[in-house]
């Protein structure tokens, strides 16, 4: 029980660094796998010993979820070269016309699928500098237009499929398990995002009629017309509707994906190549904070699963654990707002552990553990204030980054106790 306690400790301390910002969750997640091992008594060398079973077998745990992340902020790059992603915005502000309400409809249905196949700060700075002037111009407030955008953000980043890979990776589910959770996510998330919408509108006296912010239509460097251009817009969706529908693998879809844009936009093959060249070091450096990050989240998950880690934790997390649907709901609603600041409950962060810790229990079911993570997600995704996209976007609109955490919160939280309860009443 000492040694339980002690890894308990260590927990909390490397979460102190990661949320005083001492530490970075790229170093701490590979600093507390071989803490735990050190702890626990695993052997340095051998067979069994942490440096091959962790370490190495560790940075190669989620290399599915690494490819789909890579392929995904590809087709990402390809999308913003060839002007798609902004062709996109700026035809469905056109559809709105001088409709305030109609305008942020269609702007958060265009994040949202965007964001199905976008990755990256890089896809969030070039979305975020067409739409908030957009929602600003109409009258929005820019603190509720910040809290929109990153909304629409959450609801597209449901049917991410980078994403679903590396959920599925993390609880040793398949793709088909995550994505039907991720369906009902996807609909509370959404119903929120427009329950904000008519809130803030009503609050604000939102009024103005819709004038384009000045600079769209230069920015806009590529005009794509006609079937081709109509085609080309389909691109976000066209890996979604293969995966989903036909059952395509994931790297596959992104490719198939690829060579549709491609297809539409280019209009020689040495400029498809050397599109295919720019953008694919690109979506590798876009990617790359993720991979560093999968990189520790797979030593951190083969760490707490290590047989002699888990007869050292069973008892502690045994005590702790929910043994029935009523406790179930009530622990992980309370503690929800616990995946912040790359909390026990962050799936990015200690959150992929503890859920380990939790299956190899065997007293909640993997799906249940799944969709209780996956609910508090909602939480992290566009509540953290030291997201990379929520630190951008409050500074882009002029606003303080815990501000907008503080206004998202009821919302996020909302989504995630619903989330709970229909992963209870389903899988517990």
């Amino acid at each position: 029980m000492l040694q339980g306690s002690l890894i308990i400790v260590i927990f909390l301390i490397i979460a102190a660094l990661m949320i005083t910002k001492k530490i970075p969750t790229l170093l701490a997640l590979p600093l507390l796998a071989v803490a735990v091992c050190l702890v626990a008594g695993v052997p340095l060398m051998g067979k069994t010993g942490f440096l091959q079973t962790v370490i190495e077998a560790g940075a190669i745990k989620m290399a599915s979820a690494y490819i789909a992340v890579i392929f995904g902020a590809w087709l990402g790059q390809i999308m913003n070269k060839t002007g798609v992603t902004a062709n996109i915005i700026k035809k469905s502000a056109e559809l709105g016309g001088d409709r305030p309400l109609v305008v942020t409809l269609i702007m958060v249905i265009a994040v949202a699928v965007l964001f199905t196949t976008l990755n990256g700060l890089g896809s969030i700075i070039m979305v975020g500098t067409i739409v908030l002037p957009i929602l600003v111009s109409i009258g929005i407030p820019a603190l509720s237009a910040a809290c929109i955008f990153l909304m629409a953000f959450a609801t597209g980043l449901c049917f991410n499929m980078a994403n679903w890979q590396s959920f599925a990776t993390i609880f040793n589910l398949s793709i088909d398990q995550i994505k039907v959770f991720e369906y009902i996510l996807v609909a509370a998330t959404f119903i929120a995002t427009l329950v904000l919408i008519f809130v803030e509108f009503k609050k604000n006296g939102v009024k103005f009629a819709f004038s384009a912010p000045a600079g769209i239509e230069e920015k806009e460097e590529k005009q794509l017309k006609g079937i081709k251009g109509t085609l080309v817009m389909f691109t976000p969706i066209v890996p979604i509707i293969l995966v989903a529908i036909f059952k395509v693998p994931i790297v596959s879809a992104f490719i198939v994906g690829i060579i549709w844009i491609l297809i539409f936009t280019s209009k020689s093959l040495p400029k498809a190549m050397n599109m295919l060249t720019k953008t694919c070091y690109d979506g590798i450096t876009d990617s790359a904070p993720a991979i560093i990050l999968m990189v520790g989240i797979g030593m951190l998950y083969l760490s707490v699963t290590n047989p002699t880690v888990k007869a050292v934790l069973n008892p502690f997390m045994a005590a702790i654990t929910p043994k029935s649907l009523i406790t179930y709901i009530i622990f992980f609603i309370v503690l929800a707002p616990l995946a912040l600041y790359r909390g026990p409950l962050n799936l990015f962060g200690l959150g992929s552990g503890i859920a380990a810790l939790m299956i190899s229990l065997g007293t909640i079911a993997p799906l249940a553990v799944m969709g209780a993570f996956l609910s508090a997600e909602r939480i992290q995704g566009v509540g953290d204030p030291t997201n990379t996209q929520n630190v951008w976007t409050a500074n882009f609109v002029e606003v303080d980054v815990n501000t907008v955490t503080k206004k998202l919160l009821p919302y996020l939280w909302v989504i995630a106790a619903i989330g709970v309860v229909i992963s209870g009443v389903q899988y517990f």
